[in-house]
């Protein structure tokens, strides 16, 4: 499972995601948290990620 814990926030899920080639896709964002759908290179969906809102993520994710 790929969701974050507390020694690992969503920003660093996603980088590391990204950097070993994978993408993602914005599913649900609300007032209090985020839904991101990990996908491969060839946009497969892996895993389904869900966190809080958080002002790094956001970033990250415009």
């Amino acid at each position: 499972m790929l969701n974050s814990t507390p020694a690992e926030p969503a920003v660093q899920v996603l980088t590391r995601w990204r950097d070993g080639g994978g993408t993602w896709r914005v599913l649900v964002r609300s007032d209090t948290h985020v839904t991101v759908a990990l996908l491969t290179c060839t946009e497969e969906e892996v895993e389904r990620c869900t966190w809080p809102i958080d002002p790094r993520l956001l970033a990250l994710l415009s």
